[in-house]
């Protein structure tokens, strides 16, 4: 007599994932995403070791704009280059800064601080920020930021700016930030956007979507944990980082 077939060794029915978000389907919420005409320019760098599909937000940022990349990789040999598009004036682009300084260590004001080479706050903010056509944001873990940063030496022709948010993370307990104004990468996008295009709508968009998001996360953490499992306590979260001063 032969033996029963052995079902307890048989894999697991594979979870399909958006090909847009790239999260595993019953974590996505593609279908609720509100388009935005946006004036500028949108550019995530992710670093190819971003592993988190569950609570990242790169790509759910993204399928927000009408104007937004994302590029995974290491290193771009200019911002053009890592755009797919000419830029006449690098300088014109914002970078959220991988530096030390903090807006509140700064006295400064405003959501969004212009920053010279030096890391002091510039002079003629409103000037500079009217300037920008387009932001640059970094996605991955602190490090891993860290990593893009010096491996793309054409950031340093861009501008560097802070941010000074009036309320921590939404991410909350979900991942802990060694910094108050630390931010996930669809928050940084809702915080400088918005104030650089004078419209808080698309701040309450983004925001809508990540609680959304979060709120999703939360369903399915709790029907499914192998899907959504809980993050370990240590910084793990993925977003727009700061590291020491460049």
């Amino acid at each position: 007599m032969s033996n029963p077939p052995d079902t307890a060794a048989a894999p697991a029915e594979l979870i399909p994932e958006c090909p847009h978000c790239q999260k595993p389907m019953p974590l996505c919420i593609c279908d609720s995403v509100t388009p935005i005409e946006n004036r500028l320019g949108l550019l995530i760098l992710q670093h190819p070791q971003e592993q988190d599909r569950a609570l990242g937000t790169a790509r759910l940022l993204a399928r927000h704009f009408s104007d937004a990349t994302v590029r995974v990789g290491l290193s771009w040999p200019s911002l053009s280059k890592a755009l797919g598009r000419p830029v006449e004036n690098a300088a014109r682009w914002a970078v959220l800064y991988l530096g030390s300084a903090r807006a509140a260590d700064l006295e400064a004001e405003g959501e969004i601080v212009a920053l010279s080479r030096k890391g002091e706050v510039a002079e003629n903010q409103r000037a500079i920020l009217n300037k920008i056509e387009g932001v640059v944001l970094l996605d991955g873990t602190w490090s891993q930021a860290k990593a893009l940063w010096w491996r793309n030496p054409w950031m340093l022709k861009c501008q560097r700016v802070i941010l000074n948010p009036a309320h921590p993370s939404r991410y909350g307990r979900l991942r802990r930030e060694p910094r108050r104004d630390g931010l996930s990468t669809i928050e940084a996008a809702a915080s400088i956007l918005a104030s650089l295009e004078r419209r808080p709508d698309i701040s309450e968009t983004l925001h809508a979507s990540f609680e959304r998001m979060l709120a999703r996360y939360r369903e399915v953490q709790a029907e499914m944990p192998e899907l959504a499992p809980k993050p370990a306590a240590r910084d793990r979260r993925r977003g727009a980082r700061r590291g020491k001063r460049a």
